[in-house]
């Protein structure tokens, strides 16, 4: 692997695991009333469009990373709705 995909990952698990403690904040106390609805949905979105372009371009780092976001923002957007 070169060091290009090498910082790549590196940004791609800094990125995507800044989401775990805002997942678990509201798994734990289904309080969403803060986070906005329009932004997560716009936010999601614009996940899945950067992991339809990874796939695209075959970026591996752009991929796993939006792939782990997509679902963790997507969980976001379901206990805001859920508990919102």
């Amino acid at each position: 692997m070169i060091p290009v995909e090498w910082i790549g990952y590196l940004a791609a698990t800094l990125t995507t695991v800044a989401f775990v403690p805002q997942v678990w904040q509201i798994w734990r106390s289904k309080r969403t009333q803060d986070i906005s609805l329009r932004m997560y949905v716009l936010f999601t979105c614009g996940i899945a469009a950067w992991l339809v372009y990874g796939l695209m371009i075959a970026a591996w780092p752009v991929v796993v990373a939006n792939a782990i976001t997509f679902v963790l923002a997507g969980m976001v957007l379901v206990l805001k709705l859920r508990h919102g």
